[in-house]
C-alpha cells in the first residue's frame, strides 16, 4: 500500500505545484477510495501531504516574486477559529455526509474559477515575472482565511480549491500570483489543522504519510517548474476541470454507492 502510494503522491503535488491547490482534492479520495484509509485519517494524511507539497512549490513561486506576504500572513492568522470550528463538527458528521458536502463546495470552487479563467489574463514574458499584489483588503482578507480555515478543518483539506479562486475573484489577483500566494497560505493553515486534529484525537499511518509526502514533494517541485510554461488562462481551465472531475466521482459516490468505505 505504501508503494502505491508514490505514483499518487507525484500526480498530487504536480497539481499542487502547477495549480496552487487541487493537491486535497486529490490526496482525500485517493487516500479513501485507493488507499483503504477511513476519513477521519484520510482528512488528518492529506494536511501533511499537501503541507508538504505546499512548501516544496511555493519556494521557487516566493523566489520569483509570486507571493504576496502581507495576504498570506491575513489569511493564515485569521484561519485558526475557523480551523477549531470544523474539527469539532467533522468529527461528529458521518463520512458520506462530509464527502458529499466537499463535493458540492467542490463545484463551486471550480465554477469561480472558470469565470476567472476565461477573462483577459497577461501573456508572454510579462507574465512570468513578479507580480504586483493588489491592495490588501483587511476585512475581505479576514473573512476569506477564516472561511479556509473551516474547511481545512472539516475537510482536512489545504483549501486551495477555495484559495485561488477568492484571490482571483474578489481581491483581483491575476492567476499566477493567486497560485504562488495559495501556496503560502496552503502550507500555513496545514499545518495549523494538522496541529488541531492531533489535538483532537486524530490518526494516522505513519509510513503511509511519510511515502505520500516525500512524493508529493518532488512532483511539486515539477510542477512549480511547469507552471511557468502554461498559459495562465489554461492553467485555470485545468485547474477547474480537475475540482469538477473529482466533485462529481464524490457525488455519485455518496448518492448512489453507499459513500466512502467505512463511512457512517
Amino acid at each position: 500500500m505504501v508503494l502505491a502510494a508514490v505514483p499518487f503522491g507525484v500526480a498530487i503535488g504536480l497539481a499542487v505545484g502547477m495549480l496552487g491547490g487541487g493537491g486535497s482534492v486529490l490526496a482525500v479520495p485517493v487516500l479513501v477510495y485507493v488507499l483503504s484509509e477511513d476519513v477521519e485519517s484520510a482528512t488528518t494524511i492529506s494536511l501533511v501531504v499537501v503541507a508538504a507539497a505546499a512548501v516544496a512549490g511555493g519556494f521557487g513561486h516566493a523566489l520569483e516574486g509570486r507571493v504576496c506576504w502581507r495576504h498570506a500572513g491575513a489569511f493564515t492568522v485569521a484561519a485558526l477559529p475557523g480551523l477549531i470550528a470544523g474539527t469539532a463538527l467533522g468529527n461528529v458528521v458521518g463520512g458520506a455526509m462530509l464527502i458529499a458536502a466537499f463535493a458540492a463546495v467542490m463545484l463551486v470552487a471550480a465554477g469561480a474559477t472558470w469565470r476567472n479563467a476565461s477573462a483577459d489574463q497577461p501573456t508572454g514574458e510579462e507574465s512570468t515575472r513578479g507580480h504586483r499584489c493588489p491592495a490588501l483588503r483587511l476585512g475581505r482578507d479576514l473573512a476569506a482565511g477564516a472561511l479556509v480555515g473551516f474547511l481545512t478543518g472539516f475537510f482536512g483539506v489545504g483549501g486551495g480549491f477555495v484559495i485561488v479562486p477568492t484571490l482571483a475573484v474578489a481581491l483581483s489577483f491575476s492567476m499566477r500570483s493567486a497560485v504562488g500566494t495559495s501556496l503560502a497560505i496552503i502550507a500555513g493553515t496545514s499545518l495549523l489543522g494538522l496541529g488541531v486534529h492531533l489535538a483532537a484525537g486524530r490518526n494516522l499511518d505513519a509510513d503511509l504519510t511519510f511515502a505520500l509526502a516525500a512524493a508529493c514533494v518532488v512532483g511539486a517541485i515539477l510542477g512549480a517548474r511547469l507552471s511557468r510554461k502554461v498559459p495562465p488562462r489554461s492553467l485555470g481551465r485545468a485547474f477547474a476541470g480537475l475540482v469538477v472531475a473529482v466533485a462529481g466521482y464524490l457525488l455519485v459516490s455518496a448518492a448512489f454507492l453507499g459513500g466512502p468505505p467505512g463511512s457512517s
